[in-house]
């Protein structure tokens, strides 16, 4: 999981519990996300990267491209 490519369908910030399509198992998924720092908001749209896993269904998400 770490290392994968998403896009923000929910918000994800500080507070938030957001919501991402993740591109896995060849096609995509959704999961519970978090931002990998604390204060950062990331609006539907984003790019994402998945930097940390928490199973079943929880990662934590920075901005892919940078803001």
């Amino acid at each position: 999981m770490v290392g994968l490519v998403g896009r923000v369908t929910g918000t994800v910030g500080p507070g938030l519990v957001g919501e991402v399509m993740v591109r896995i198992r060849g096609g995509s998924e959704h999961f519970l996300a978090y931002p990998a720092a604390a204060k950062e908001r990331l609006d539907p749209g984003t790019v994402v990267m998945v930097v940390e896993y928490h199973a079943p269904r929880t990662v934590y998400v920075e901005a892919a491209y940078g803001t």
